[in-house]
Formats: structure tokens, sequence, C-alpha cells
């Protein structure tokens, strides 16, 4: 089978960045080598399922139609991620099949060989991190194997991970958002800000959406369904005049006193110089990413804000709450059927131009959905559904 395989790390083997320290850095691009040098598609043996091997009992073994790719499958192949898997790997955390063979102990509520279904590799051992997608059969733990309702495309589930449980997770588990919560959210035009501003929606919410420049990422937070799209640029002049469009944005909302939830994939000083401002007392700020960089969270500013700060990664609480997980992952998918948030897939490019899709995170210019078709008849690629 073919199967993407990262050799090297990009940022690392440049000399810069990485280093082994296990935190999410903000890449160098120009110290580090294109992304193109680390990635190669290669022929791999295909895995199986051993009927005299307990350890596949368990097991199912899909055919990769769809691989969702976003930022940190990027991050990780530059070496800048939490997690660095043992080289060679093959990147991929979501992945959307065919199921074409399973363990003896999967029973047929679970899942059934023929049927539609999505899968998560960070939630079974082998994905150690969320890898292994990238190809075109994977065997993956049942536990971590969603059945996709008759009527959506298996494109449109491909980032469910990345994008939509994180969102949820945020709003959900850790925000406990509610009809009419005013929620803002930070880098609104990628993957995880869309999925936020749709659920968020779907849920009640009043949705403010910040960018970092309204001209060329304004629409998409708007087709998402955000009620205002605001920009706060890139400088602490800019970080103001945000802030102030904020206040008087959230008071036309009905939340003069601001957000209940900031969902933040941004950090950086934007989260000093506004965000600290915009958050009502006893609200909650989920940190998802630090696309900005990482800064120094003053104890002083948050006490006199009386914030709540509350760091987003839900692999862990899927895994030892597996039922309650299985019913979110049914919930965002039903409110996929319902039309209530978007089922689509806005960048779908072919296995052979899979190093293009890594290139757009590379760019900076990885908006919404992006994934990798594994069919090569697929009428999707490089269209916007």
């Amino acid at each position: 089978m073919r199967a993407v395989r990262c050799h090297r790390f990009a940022a690392i083997d440049a000399g810069r960045g990485g280093g082994g320290n296990g935190r999410t850095l903000q890449p160098p691009p120009h110290a580090s080598l294109p992304i193109r040098d680390v990635l190669r598609l290669e022929r791999v043996p295909a895995p199986v399922i051993r009927r005299d091997s307990a350890v596949d009992a368990n097991k199912v073994l899909i055919r990769t139609r769809y691989a969702g790719i976003q930022y940190p499958d990027y991050l990780q192949a530059m070496g800048l991620y939490q997690i660095k898997p043992e080289l060679p790997y093959t990147p991929g955390m979501d992945v959307a099949g065919i199921v074409i063979d399973k363990g003896c102990d999967v029973p047929d509520d679970i899942v059934r060989i023929g049927d539609k279904v999505y899968a998560n590799t960070a939630l079974c051992p082998e994905g150690k991190g969320g890898i292994g997608g990238l190809a075109e059969v994977v065997r993956i733990s049942s536990d971590a194997v969603y059945p996709i309702p008759n009527g959506l495309h298996l494109s449109c589930v491909a980032n469910l991970g990345r994008n939509y449980c994180a969102a949820y997770h945020s709003l959900k588990v850790i925000g406990n958002v509610g009809l009419n919560d005013l929620v803002l959210v930070t880098g609104s035009s990628g993957g995880v800000g869309m999925a936020t501003i749709e659920l968020a929606r779907a849920m009640g919410c009043r949705v403010i959406a910040g960018v970092s420049d309204l001209s060329r990422k304004g629409a998409l937070p708007s087709s998402a369904g955000a009620d205002v799209v605001l920009e706060y640029g890139h400088d602490k002049s800019s970080h103001a005049s945000f802030k102030s469009e904020f206040r008087t944005s959230a008071a036309k909302l009905g939340h003069p006193h601001g957000a209940s939830l900031i969902v933040d994939v941004v950090h950086g000083d934007l989260f000093e110089n506004a965000l600290l401002s915009c958050i009502r007392p006893l609200g909650k700020i989920c940190l998802v990413g630090f696309a900005g960089g990482q800064r120094p969270i003053r104890p002083g500013l948050v006490l006199i804000k009386e914030a709540m700060i509350v760091g987003s990664l839900w692999g862990r609480w899927a895994r030892e709450n597996p039922n309650d997980f299985r019913r979110n992952m049914s919930e965002i998918m039903s409110y996929m059927v319902e039309g209530r948030i978007s089922a689509r897939a806005d960048n779908v490019f072919p296995l052979e131009d899979y190093a293009m899709a890594f290139k757009l995170f590379e760019k900076n210019s990885g908006r919404g959905n992006t994934v990798i078709s594994m069919m090569e008849d697929d009428s999707l690629h490089r269209s916007r559904l």
C-alpha cells in the first residue's frame, strides 16, 4: 500500500527549533527545511488482522478514503509538536473510510464490515500522539472507531478530531456553554476556529470571531455563522482597538461584562493585551494553541480579572471517558446531518499532492478543513464543497 512517511524533522535537522524540550513552538520557516524535503510517498506493507493474535482481536482494518491534515500535523513533521514520534513515521490523526476486516472480539453493534467509519489514531496505543492516518489501509483499535451516519460524505468527517473534537471539548466539557452565552474565538479562520463558531452557534451561543487580517480572513468566520468578526492585527495598537471594538460588540449582543468563554488558539501578546479584558468575571479562557507564540501569564492580572484559564486537550479526557466521548462524537455528527453545522471539506488534495496540503500550513494559509483523498478518481480534488 501507499503511505506518506516522515524521515526527519524539518526544523530540527535545519539546526533550529525542537531541541527535545517537549514544547510546541512557533516554527521559523526561514530556518527550516522545506516540508517537502522531509516527507515521502512510499510503498509499505499493508497491515492485516491476524486471526491467531490476541492483540488483533479488538482491531479494525479500514481502507482509508480521506485523511485530515491540520496545523499540528505540520508542526509534528517540523519536530516542533509536543509529541515527537519515532522516525520514520506516518503522519495523520483523522481517518474516514470503509471497514474491510475486524477482529473476532469486535461486536457488530460497534462496527460491521462495509460500514463507513471515522477513526482517530490518538485514541489507541498505536497512535502515539495521533499518527498513522495518512496511509491507504489503517489498523486501529475498535475503541477509536465511530460509525458515520448516512447522508454524510466521508470527506466531511475527516477532520473531526483535530477540529471539531477540540472545539466541542472546549465548549461543552470545559466551557459548559448554554443558550445565549457569548463565546469569543481567536484564530477563527482556521480549522479549530471555524469548528468552534459552528458548534457554538448550534448550541445556541452568540459568537464574536477574531482574525489577524479582516480583509483576507474575515469571510470564513462569517460564513461559519459568527455574529461579529473583528480584527486584532499583530501589534499592541491593533490589540487595543480590538479590545475596544469587542466591548462595543459584546454590549450590543447583550453581554456588557464580556464573554462567558474565550477559545484561544493564538495566545502570544494578544492574550495579555486584549483577551484578559474580554472575559467576564468568573469566565473561562480555553487555551487550545499558541500560534502567536508563548508568553508568560501574570497571575496578578488573572486575579484582577477573576478569570479561569484552562488548557484544552481532549485526548486524555476521551480515553478516560470513552462513553461520554462516543456520545460527543454522535452529537457532532448529528449536528452535521441536521444541517446545524456545515458538513464540508474546504481543501481536498489527491494523495500524490500530499505535499501541497502540508505546504498550506507552511505558508500559514491553511483555512477550514484540509483533507487528502486516497481515491484516484475523486472529483473533489482541490475543490470546496
